[in-house]
């Protein structure tokens, strides 16, 4: 199984500020933010390097950069939440956009909107809060593959067992980073226990 739980103490302690059912929109946003940036440290950690010459005030020297591109794609809407954490520990990424809906009923994915960069060879960071049956995540990582991508981490805050599952099966060479393997999902597909519907909880719509 391809699953990492990013557990760091800074991440469980921001992790469970948003749980609670009291954390307002503002501050819902700004720990979304800074826990995906927290686990942006992990999903790079065995990204390859490249030698660059630069000149200190001192003298110059040969330091090391991130090789090749690296694109972010946040899953409409909720993953907009993730995206600026993200950007944050690597400002010279390239953005795409992917929009899926869940239909109420069925749960099945729906795409509406796919916007994503000419960088096909780059490196590719699927965020978006919640992975629940795993079915958009699935129908936007295969979406990608279909447009040419093939380097994809999905990063995600919480995580449901069937929603692993689900990935692992589809898409088995994709690793998931997650927050949190949570305990189940209930009969309307809502992870338990949770944090409730990300989406609304970013942008107040609740």
């Amino acid at each position: 199984m391809k699953l990492h739980i990013v557990d760091h103490p800074l991440i469980a302690h921001k992790l469970t500020m948003m749980r609670d059912k009291n954390c307002n929109s503002k501050n819902f946003r700004e720990l979304c933010g800074e826990i995906a940036s927290l686990m942006t440290y992990e999903v790079t950690r065995d990204w390859p390097l490249e030698p660059v010459e630069i000149e200190t005030p001192l003298e110059k020297m040969t330091g090391s950069r991130l090789a090749g591109e690296v694109t972010i794609i946040p899953i409409l809407r909720a993953g907009l939440g993730l995206l600026n954490g993200v950007l944050r520990m690597v400002p010279h990424a390239h953005v795409g956009h992917i929009g899926l809906y869940r239909d109420p009923v069925t749960h099945e994915p729906h795409e509406y909107y796919c916007g994503l960069p000419k960088q096909m060879d780059a490196k590719c960071i699927v965020v978006d809060p919640m992975l629940a049956t795993g079915g958009s995540a699935a129908a936007a990582i295969t979406m990608l593959k279909k447009h040419g991508l093939k380097n994809i981490t999905l990063m995600v805050l919480v995580a449901a067992p069937q929603g692993v599952e689900l990935v692992n099966k589809e898409h088995p060479d994709v690793e998931i980073y997650t927050a949190a393997l949570d305990r189940e999902l209930n009969d309307k597909a809502y992870i338990l226990p949770g944090l409730g519907d990300a989406g609304d909880r970013v942008f107040g719509t609740l």
